[in-house]
């Protein structure tokens, strides 16, 4: 944290909002400067290693202690026996997104990958021998493993909260009014985080205190989980999270693995350190569970829909509840009379689901954007023009108006740097010189504009320079570099005049680092404690008989380049600094929150939303795809850093190829095991599999989401992205494929 304190661009002054800076961090992360959880090594520290269960569903009945303990270097085996006490039970749910924790509170076992043991020892080797010596013996039992295992049930909600059905007129009366009706099955699959950085936790306890290092996308809420487990004050547990290899969701609840480091430093009385290996990320620490959508439409002689039906059948563990909100995608995008989402699931022997990078709406929209191609083709309509025809002026379940929306620019702009004004309506019409079938599709994106609550303190001191601090979170988004940026315009203060500190949970809760929100909330309380300190130190000015702006209430002063000026005439004013010497302070202080307008929630529906197009190549004989060319068209409000912007873009439009044609979990049917849980055969794309990337940033204006006018970018790529490619196979092919990712074979055999 001091690191990245010191470190700052040097920019013009003024307003730092809307620059183009690099990143903050950047030099520390190319030189290794940067320090993650696993980089840490307290003095005395072990290592410590986690036996796993090789069966999805029974009991442990046996462990080779003895000769774990005899392996040399191993200092002890945890075990449900010697486990340290907890004060509160695992399982209890109490609080906001607390999901249920395998932490050895007893013999049974409940998917492939749960931890049975943990060995701690003097080397990470000893560790993961001395694990591998437990040699498990089980008690198995059958497993259900797939969507159609086990008696589906209507969840009691979906996503957080969210109702599991959501009804807007008559949809079996629009349906049956309907000229065109389309029905259509999407399958998409279980998907594993697989963040660069693997989870890891380096835990060291002195007395009741605890401090520890931790990839974390929610402080706070991790000290609060912490606390309430160990029986401690939050006051005692110290959480250091300054950089995240990845997050994606999967580090926005503290997980099992992370406590059971903590329970095995208390157990020693040693700092601990437990870094998951890549296969043991694949159940203890969450994924994206696999659905099968059914989608019904209908539309009048006009192409203009009557009814939109998209059912949802999920899966979720059989010990807790998160259900994928696939449906959430078709409230907003289509105006229709009637629509209608609903969903239902099943209980599968694996881990928990939890959130992944666009959840619902990822898994939502690919299928929801196939099935409007799939209608725009029977109307022998344009698919870009079947969605003008069908784009909702209002939000069409609830009837709000859009706090803003330019889709229609968005759509307008990305088509034209597309060049789709040159595709053909009819699939397989085009080839490139080397007789590939080339393919155009598009995608719409939305994901709403959410905030958390976040809380900021700023100061400004006596040398005139500036500080804030709040507990941020930066999983390779860029956050460091725009909160400052936000931090330097609140203060009216040049970027390099600023401090900025974050990623400790000793300073205030910036909230959550999920749900695209995390720039909004941190950025509005940011925002409002340098409005606060700057009126505080205005009102020691105009109080003042021996400052120029004393008497200035009624004119009122503005923030200026580290300076206090008239409204009225800014020839009078002062500065920062002069103001706090004669009043003698070396300091002054102001605090800022930052949460959702709940009036404005109430009359407003607020998204962001774009436009993607997308180009794949594929060969005939073959079936290999290769996605060729995307233009991402995005209007997100106001942007900090339009370069941080298109990174973000880049990223979830990477996402959306991946979603399409590479990613996903092979699970054996017979015992629940993740087959591909590595990185050599869990497919992501690579520098070969990423095509020409250009992403539009569609000016857009929101003067109700929040003051800065700020919607959040990280998740909406994956929205777009992912139809416009599936849709751009059937353009090239004619094979309408609904089940991802595009396989090969699908394709195969076709004329």
């Amino acid at each position: 944290m001091a690191e990245l304190a010191s470190s700052a661009a040097h920019v013009r002054h003024g307003s730092s909002i809307g620059q183009p800076l690099t990143r903050r961090d950047g030099q520390l992360k190319v030189t290794g400067g940067a320090r993650y959880a696993a980089d840490n090594h307290p003095p005395g520290m072990l290592h410590a290693a986690l036996a796993v269960s090789s069966v999805a569903r029974g009991r442990v009945t046996g462990l080779d202690l003895e000769a774990a303990r005899a392996h040399p270097g191993v200092v002890a085996v945890m075990t449900p026996e010697n486990r340290p006490a907890l004060a509160q039970d695992p399982n209890d749910k109490s609080g906001p997104f607390v999901f249920r924790m395998e932490l050895l509170q007893d013999d049974t076992v409940r998917y492939v990958g749960q931890p049975v043991a943990v060995v701690i020892a003097e080397t990470l080797e000893a560790a993961t021998e001395g694990a591998a010596l437990l040699a498990p013996r089980y008690a198995a039992e059958p497993v259900s493993t797939g969507l159609e295992d086990g008696e589906a049930f209507v969840p009691p909600a979906v996503g957080v909260g969210a109702p599991a059905e959501v009804r807007h007129g008559d949809v079996e009366a629009g349906l049956a009014a309907a000229a065109r009706r389309v029905e259509a099955v999407y399958e998409t699959p279980a998907q594993y985080h697989n963040a660069m950085e693997p989870h890891a936790v380096v835990a060291a306890w002195e007395g009741d205190r605890l401090s520890i290092d931790t990839p974390s996308q929610g402080l706070v809420m991790a000290v609060g989980r912490v606390a309430g487990l160990f029986g401690i004050p939050p006051e005692n547990v110290e959480i250091r999270s300054p950089f995240l290899g990845g997050g994606f969701g999967s580090k926005g609840a503290i997980s099992g693995p992370q406590v059971l480091g903590i329970l095995a430093a208390k157990l020693v009385g040693r700092p601990v350190k437990l870094v998951l290996k890549r296969d043991q990320m694949y159940g203890p620490v969450g994924h994206r569970a696999p659905t099968r959508q059914t989608l019904r439409l209908g539309v009048d002689g006009e192409g203009a829909l009557t009814a939109l039906h998209h059912h949802v059948r999920t899966a979720s563990s059989r010990y807790d509840d998160f259900f994928e909100p696939s449906g959430s995608v078709s409230h907003t995008l289509y105006a229709s009379p009637a629509i209608a989402t609903t969903s239902d699931a099943v209980r599968l022997d694996s881990g928990t689901p939890i959130f992944m990078r666009a959840p619902g709406e990822a898994s939502g929209s690919i299928a929801l954007e196939g099935a409007i191609d799939e209608m725009a083709a029977a109307c022998g309509m344009d698919p870009l023009e079947f969605r003008l025809r069908n784009y909702a002026e209002v939000e069409p379940t609830s009837g709000k108006p859009f706090s803003s929306k330019a889709l229609r620019e968005c759509y307008a702009q990305g088509a034209e740097r597309f060049g789709w004004s040159g595709r053909p309506l009819a699939p397989r019409q085009m080839r490139d010189e080397d007789g590939l079938l080339v393919g155009w599709g598009v995608g719409t994106a939305t994901f709403p504009a959410l905030m958390m609550h976040g809380q900021a303190r700023a100061v400004l001191r006596r040398d005139g320079s500036g500080l804030v601090e709040t507990g941020a979170h930066d999983m390779g988004q860029g956050a460091w570099t725009a909160f400052a940026q936000i931090a330097a315009d609140s203060l009216a203060l040049p970027i390099d005049q600023l401090e900025f500190r974050a990623g400790h949970s000793g300073l205030p809760d910036a909230g959550i680092a999920g749900g695209s929100a995390h720039t909004a909330t941190a950025g509005m309380a940011i925002h409002g404690a340098g409005a606060d300190v700057i009126a505080r130190l205005a009102e020691l000015a105009m109080t003042d008989q021996r400052s120029p702006l004393f008497g200035a209430g009624n004119a009122g002063v503005v923030a200026r380049e580290g300076r206090l000026v008239r409204r009225d005439d800014e020839s009078r004013g002062e500065s920062y600094a002069e103001i706090l010497a004669r009043a003698g302070l070396d300091e002054i202080e102001g605090r800022g929150t930052g949460a959702m307008d709940q009036a404005a929630q109430e009359h407003y529906a607020m998204h962001a939303h774009g436009a993607v197009f997308a180009e794949v190549k594929v060969d005939p004989e073959l079936g290999q795809i290769r996605a060729t060319r995307l233009v991402g068209a995005f209007a997100a409000g106001r942007i900090i850093n339009p370069r941080l912007v298109r990174s973000q873009y880049y990223g979830g439009m990477i996402w959306g190829v991946s979603f399409a044609l590479h990613e996903a979990a092979v699970v054996d049917r017979r015992t629940g095991r993740v087959m591909n849980a590595n990185l050599g055969e869990y497919h992501v794309p690579v520098n070969a599999d990423v095509p020409s990337l250009e992403a539009i940033l569609v000016d857009e204006v929101d003067p109700h989401v929040n003051a800065l006018g700020i919607k959040g970018v990280g998740e909406i790529g994956i929205t777009g992205s992912a139809g416009a490619v599936a849709n751009a196979v059937w353009h090239a092919t004619g094979v309408r494929v609904r089940r991802f990712p595009i396989a090969i074979e699908e394709l195969l055999g076709q004329p």
